[in-house]
């Protein structure tokens, strides 16, 4: 039940930053919901099989920069699972460059943490 309540907050998370980032747009023949709730499932799905061997190897340039390098590895993170959505499933969200993945990988953590701490028991 948690892992369909986490893809739910975050699938809405994305479609925030979808509304409010003008680099990104849904993308694809099904409707926008669709398209994030499948990036929602592969941003999760990449978050815990894939972010943490980048986190490892980026380790050193992270301490080097006091963790601000953590919002580059998540913004890799959200290009990455919109790739997947779009390629795999067809649908999903186009991202238009790094600076709009930056600032949708930053909305989305802050609209994930406020969501979860809204629905936390």
């Amino acid at each position: 039940m948690r892992f369909f309540l986490n893809w739910l907050l975050t699938a809405i998370a994305i479609a925030i930053a979808t509304f409010i980032v003008p680099g990104i747009a849904p993308f694809g023949p099904a409707d926008p919901w669709l398209s994030f709730a499948f990036v929602g499932l592969f941003l999760g799905l990449v978050n815990s099989l894939v972010k943490p061997l980048i986190t490892v190897i980026s380790l050193p340039l992270t301490c080097l920069t006091v963790g601000l390098f953590q919002l580059v590895v998540n913004s890799f993170m959200l290009e990455l699972a919109s790739w997947l959505s779009v390629n795999l499933l067809g649908s999903g969200i186009s991202i238009s460059g790094f600076g709009a993945a930056l600032m949708g990988s930053i909305i989305v953590s802050i609209m994930c943490t406020i969501l979860g701490v809204a629905t936390s028991d």
